[in-house]
């Protein structure tokens, strides 16, 4: 498994036998393998998730589908300001929370709901599991009202639940360096929720080494904890025993 960062919440995740792009919309895309299948997974609508861009991808040189978070609409009016065909329009699926889908051969799909907008994704390929959070994050932010926070911690508990005891090869989770040191509080969850080989933190806005100042709190995820440091950075995983 090859993973390539692009920037701030997106990812390039080569299997043998499916290409998987998440919530692309800043960066370098590296080349992509002709005649092998391509899912492209944007998480919801904000800006730094998603870009119309990607539909440019149903290129005709692979087999390509279109995973959408719900609040991605494709309307009328959005499918022409967007310059979408009719022909990749059918190859676009929208989900909500709790649904499951198989875009293409081999391949599951499983979304969570979010505790801001869209989903995350749980992808199934080639004997590996991959997690991609989108913005489903526990967002403590200080100078929030005490009831806002706690109702957002109840929600993010009870999102991430399907997660728990799953076993998940490869996690990328947003650490916010925005909320200081409440940023630690959803990966922190996650990697204690869920059997994590592998966090790739992301949604840094280029503050990288807010990784470190995390893993010198939680230094027990350091032999998980993949660091991220520069956009187009690429990381190979080997097959693990149990994955």
């Amino acid at each position: 498994m090859t993973v390539t960062f692009l920037d701030h919440s997106g990812f390039l995740v080569e299997l043998p036998s499916v290409t998987l792009l998440f919530d692309w919309w800043k960066g370098a895309l590296p080349p992509l393998p002709a005649g092998k299948p391509l899912l492209v997974c944007a998480s919801h609508r904000h800006p730094d998730h998603f870009d119309p861009k990607i539909f440019t991808l149903d290129d005709g040189q692979r087999e390509a589908r279109f995973l959408l978070g719900k609040g991605i609409r494709l309307t009328d009016r959005n499918r022409e300001k967007w310059g979408l065909s009719a022909e990749t329009a059918a190859r676009c699926q929208v989900l909500s929370g709790g649904e499951t889908a198989s875009p293409l051969p081999g391949v599951t799909v499983e979304t969570l709901s979010s505790t801001d907008e869209g989903v995350a994704f749980l992808v199934t390929a080639d004997g590996r599991t991959i997690f991609h959070a989108g913005d489903l994050n526990w967002w403590h932010w200080e100078g929030e009202a005490p009831g806002w926070n706690r109702n957002m911690e109840v929600d993010f508990k009870r999102y991430a639940e399907p997660l728990r005891g799953r076993a998940i090869d490869l996690a990328m989770l947003p650490l916010d360096p925005r909320l200081g040191e409440d940023g630690f509080r959803g990966p922190r969850y996650f990697l204690e929720l869920a059997e994590i080989r592998r966090f790739l933190p992301m949604h840094q806005w280029g503050d990288f080494l807010f990784t470190n100042q995390f893993l010198s709190c939680y230094t027990s995820y350091s032999s998980r904890t993949v660091c991220v440091n520069r956009a187009g950075q690429t990381f190979t995983f080997e097959e693990e025993s149990g994955a």
